[in-house]
């Protein structure tokens, strides 16, 4: 007697992540595979002619990338943020961030500030607007090029968390202004971000970064040089300096960005670590494009170093700004390297998307 064919078993998972027997979580579910110009199949990013202009854009500086890897949709964000996710977590941050501002504006705090500590604020904190908005820029840029939607997704979050950075700046300038009208708040700061001095080496090292098309250079110039070494000296540097001069509202505040600026280099080293793994080549990429940004990285801490010795406590020395930061920086360049961070991969019973 000849038995029929046996149907298959129906897929009690998304087909999209292969032959596997977990249900995908629900950050896999709304993340895997939604960057359509990595769709199968295609001749170009876009559905136009392949030597358009927008084709040839992201072939040379994301297809042709020397940052490569086989398969870049089993890199995991270590947070796993879906929209839901991040909208209720910066919902609660900004509660706590609206509350700061509430009680110490109600409490006149800004009227009391000391002299110096007046002087840091005008001097490294509200020009630093400036700085701020082009890391948003090139985040956002990563996000747009990156090869895969998991990186898509965590970049477009870490540009939202510069936004509210931003914002938080740009509010904090204003309340200044009007405890301070004598002192350049919210009418001084582009003077300072294109002539002063001390700023133009942190000038100078954005711009370059926002000219730096590649998407894995641009990545590593933001993710892993400039962002762990300024973010050091522009919130926890300048919130323990502001905390000693008497200034509770900025150290508090400057703790609040700081999650932000962790979360981002938790899921940047995570993905430099995957992508060290999946291709032995990847390590020295990652570390020449790391000894060509150090420098400028350096020369920018140097110079936002100088007014926080200038403004800030005596214990605060440019030598000591540089080493801080520079040292903050080597932390998460171990961990990509020595295989320490947040491993940043598909696990293995979900492996096959």
């Amino acid at each position: 007697m000849t038995g029929t064919p046996r149907k298959p078993r129906p897929r009690r998972t998304f087909s999209a992540f292969g032959d596997v027997r977990k249900m995908p979580t629900e950050y896999e579910i709304v993340t895997h595979g939604q960057n359509w110009t990595m769709r199968r199949n295609r001749s170009g990013a876009f559905e136009q002619n392949p030597s358009s202009p927008p084709n040839l854009w992201f072939l040379t500086y994301r297809d042709k990338s020397p940052l490569a890897v086989d398969d870049w949709e089993e890199f995991r964000d270590p947070d796993a943020l879906t929209y839901r996710a991040y909208v209720n977590l910066q919902s609660d941050a900004e509660a706590k961030s609206g509350g700061v501002l509430a009680e110490y504006a109600k409490a006149g705090a800004d009227k009391r500030l000391a002299p110096g500590q007046t002087g840091l604020l005008a001097s490294l904190h509200t020009p630093s607007r400036y700085l701020v908005h082009g890391f948003q820029q090139i985040q956002a840029y990563v996000g747009y090029m990156a090869p895969t939607s998991y990186v898509t997704n965590a970049a477009g979050f870490a540009t939202a968390d510069l936004l509210r950075r931003l914002t938080l700046i740009a509010y904090r300038t204003r309340e200044l202004q009007l405890a301070h009208p004598e002192a350049g708040f919210g009418t001084g700061e582009r003077e300072k971000w294109e002539r002063d001095e001390s700023w133009q080496p942190a000038r100078r090292a954005v711009e370059r970064a926002l000219v730096s098309y590649d998407w894995g250079e641009a990545f590593t110039a933001l993710g892993l040089v400039l962002g762990p070494t300024l973010d050091d000296v522009l919130l926890r540097q300048f919130g323990e300096a502001s905390a000693q001069s008497g200034d509770e509202e900025s150290w508090l505040l400057s703790k609040y960005l700081q999650e932000d600026a962790d979360r981002r280099l938790r899921w940047s080293t995570a993905l430099a670590a995957f992508a060290v793994r999946r291709r032995g080549g990847n390590e020295e990429v990652l570390r020449r494009w790391i000894d060509r940004w150090t420098p400028a990285a350096d020369d920018a801490a140097a110079g936002l170093g100088s007014l926080l010795a200038r403004y800030g406590p005596r214990s605060w020395t440019t030598e000591r700004v540089v080493s801080e930061a520079s040292a903050a920086r080597r932390v998460c360049h171990a961990r990509v390297f020595a295989g320490t961070g947040e491993t940043g991969e598909v696990p293995a019973e979900r492996k096959g998307a």
